[in-house]
């Protein structure tokens, strides 16, 4: 589903620890990491298509979490020309999203990378409220941050934590733990 002005409609998810911390997952086959994030269908609704992409990407189903807030109207995204399919009609030029805050309430046990028919994701970590900010691929940065600058509020109020203005420097590297197909990597 294409809309007028050549943007899918795609839902975008920040998962939330206890500790503050966000869900970053690397791409399967690939080296982007990114958040779970997918597009929704024409009978769906932001928050059905969220529920439903958690659940591919991420085995997490609505009693694992708890939504906190989604942004207000669309934020978009233009990809790069060379990902742009000029011979498919609709020709896609980006995305425009509705992002969601959810904060997991069960164990991180129940992420699994691999429930869905095509797993998207291989190793998923916890990283810093403003990692994903400085580290998505370039074209996706401003939404990202943009997501993040509108859900710190309520983070910080709820974490009881201070998570400052500013996002990382390029090269901060994340913690070691990471998690391939939802298991600790030793």
């Amino acid at each position: 589903m294409i809309d007028i002005d050549g943007y899918r409609p795609n839902v975008g998810i920040v998962l939330l620890n206890a500790d503050g911390r966000l869900f970053w997952a690397r791409r399967i086959n690939r080296d982007g990491w990114q958040f779970p994030q997918g597009g929704m269908r024409s009978d769906e609704t932001p928050l059905e298509a969220m529920y439903r992409e958690l659940e591919e990407e991420t085995g997490l189903t609505p009693e694992h979490v708890e939504v906190v807030a989604a942004t207000r109207g669309w934020l978009r995204y233009k990809l790069p020309q060379r990902y742009v399919r000029h011979h498919q009609h609709p020709t896609c030029i980006g995305q425009k999203q509705v992002w969601f805050l959810l904060k997991l309430v069960s164990d991180e046990a129940s992420l699994r990378l691999d429930s869905g028919e095509k797993p998207e994701f291989d190793i998923w970590r916890w990283v810093d409220f403003w990692y994903p900010a400085a580290h998505v691929v370039n074209f996706k940065r401003q939404v990202y941050e943009r997501a993040l600058r509108h859900f710190a509020p309520l983070v910080e109020g709820m974490c009881r934590i201070e998570l400052g203005h500013a996002p990382p420097r390029e090269g901060d590297e994340p913690p070691a733990d990471e998690h391939r197909h939802g298991w600790r990597v030793a």
